[in-house]
């Protein structure tokens, strides 16, 4: 969905939106109705140096890379951003957003928060979203009911989770996921919808 600049005739480059927030909150599955309500949105796939967890396939899910290879990525200028995250590197490969952008079709990235930040820093006018737990007691159970990693690796996420909603300040938007059709929805709103306000963040990179 794209638009033209005021006074100008010019088609307007469609926004880049920024979805981030802590484990277990239900990106995934909002993502999913998302695409199912508009597939015409670009949805990055970003790379990561973690495993694979069960029905994840890659390049659809994310790109599985070795460290080694994401390294080489990130030095060659490949990556819009990329940060570490629980022990794992995560990164968003350039070109494609860049590519969907120029096209006119608005571009969503799932990140984490040292991912967001950077986009906001080296693109000041994307739109940041946090998809925010119902209340902490409900993402505890989200991510204890998985059962399927180690009890010092739930730990560790739920640390992270609560660095992650500690930074809600820093997004322009907060989306509620309490239902995943209403939270696709809402989200659906931010990407096509007006511009919203934006902020400069510091950069924090993953080495």
């Amino acid at each position: 969905m794209s638009g033209t600049e005021p006074g100008s005739g010019v088609r307007a480059r469609p926004r880049l939106t920024v979805l981030s927030g802590p484990s277990g909150v239900g990106k995934s599955s909002v993502l999913a109705e998302l695409r199912l309500m508009r597939p015409e949105i670009y949805f990055s796939v970003s790379v990561t140096t973690r495993t694979p967890r069960p029905g994840e396939v890659d390049g659809e899910h994310y790109h599985f890379v070795d460290p080694a290879t994401f390294r080489r990525m990130a030095d060659a200028g490949e990556l819009l951003e990329h940060a570490e995250y629980a022990g794992n590197c995560y990164g968003t490969p350039r070109r494609p957003v860049e590519q969907a952008l120029d096209g006119g079709m608005p571009a969503l990235l799932e990140i984490e928060l040292q991912g967001a930040r950077q986009v906001r820093a080296a693109m000041p006018q994307a739109q940041l979203v946090m998809l925010a737990p119902p209340s902490w007691e409900d993402l505890v159970g989200r991510l204890t009911g998985r059962g399927t990693e180690d009890p010092a690796v739930v730990a560790r996420r739920l640390e992270v989770a609560r660095e992650e909603l500690a930074a809600e300040k820093e997004f322009d938007e907060v989306v509620v996921n309490s239902d995943v059709r209403t939270a696709a929805q809402e989200l659906l709103t931010l990407v096509v919808g007006p511009r919203s306000k934006t902020q400069n963040q510091p950069q924090e990179r993953c080495e």
